[in-house]
């Protein structure tokens, strides 16, 4: 768990997973072994396992306190939760994100926002939690800011997701829909960053001169940085994530943004600096 300073916001990493995912080569279709050949000798073993092939990828949150507000950015797989994409995700019944959040000296009770960059199962899913049989909202004071494009999108596709991390939110009257460029204040706001979903947005921070953007989706590895036009498996529209990919590394290339990663491994956050062939993820 990293604790780290924007200005006055101390934002800290709160993970729920760290492990191997799928190989590269289902993650991304560009992935042939000669395309990543180059780039082994800085992946391996940290963001790719030299014996599987597959990506090291965490599943994190992260828990942001600003000077008025106690804000979390995604909300990770959660317990008890069914999807059929990744399955040892399935059905989680594990401790660590409630244990690794108390850790960092905050309980449910006392967020005040939940942002989701977007509503992929394994960035809502602490949203709710099951109890004696019923879901309910994890942050019960919370004001869950959802992204208006996005929640319409979730809300059409619905299925279990859904139904288990979305419907009681607003069934509680939690659930607050907002542009995509919507400011909680002046130290935090949404981006719009369309593309691995309709409405995906990255968040920003601001404070006492120094900047910082969690860029959710826009980019699952480092490698992307290099190869940007590579796109996932997992991106709902390949052309627009692509277009948002490279507008947003060269946005933030050589600037004092920090990055703050959901995928990338650990520390998972860093800078865009420019790289040999396009761009590099510099970690701090």
């Amino acid at each position: 768990m990293k604790t780290f300073k924007i200005g006055e916001i101390e934002a800290t990493r709160v993970i729920e997973s760290e492990s191997t995912f799928l190989p590269i080569n289902k993650m991304f279709p560009a992935a042939t072994t000669e395309a990543v050949d180059p780039y082994r000798h800085w992946m391996e073993p940290s963001a790719l396992c030299p014996k599987t092939g597959r990506m090291i990828l965490p599943v994190q949150s992260y828990l942001v306190r600003t000077a008025h507000h106690c804000i979390l950015v995604d909300a990770c797989v959660g317990n008890h939760k069914a999807n059929d994409f990744f399955k040892p995700w399935h059905n989680l019944q594990s401790l660590t994100w409630l244990t690794n959040l108390a850790a960092a000296g905050v309980a449910p009770q006392d967020i005040d926002y939940v942002l989701c960059t977007h509503l992929h199962f394994d960035h809502c899913g602490w949203n709710t939690r099951l109890i004696n049989g019923q879901w309910v909202p994890t942050f019960a004071n919370a004001k869950y800011v959802f992204a208006r494009e996005e929640f319409a999108r979730a809300e059409r596709k619905g299925g279990v997701t859904f139904e288990e991390n979305l419907v009681p939110i607003m069934e509680a009257g939690l659930g607050v829909l907002v542009d995509s460029n919507h400011a909680i204040d002046d130290q935090v706001w949404l981006e719009p960053t369309f593309g691995h979903t309709e409405g995906h947005v990255a968040i920003h921070f601001a404070s006492q001169g120094r900047r910082a953007v969690m860029i959710g989706d826009i980019m699952h590895s480092p490698i992307q940085c290099e190869e940007p036009d590579w796109h996932s498996i997992a991106d709902e529209n390949a052309d627009g994530a692509r277009a948002t990919r490279n507008r947003i590394l060269e946005q933030h290339c050589d600037t004092d943004t920090l990055v703050m990663t959901a995928h990338f491994p650990s520390p998972s956050i860093g800078y865009f600096v420019p790289g040999a062939k396009a761009f590099r993820f510099e970690c701090v």
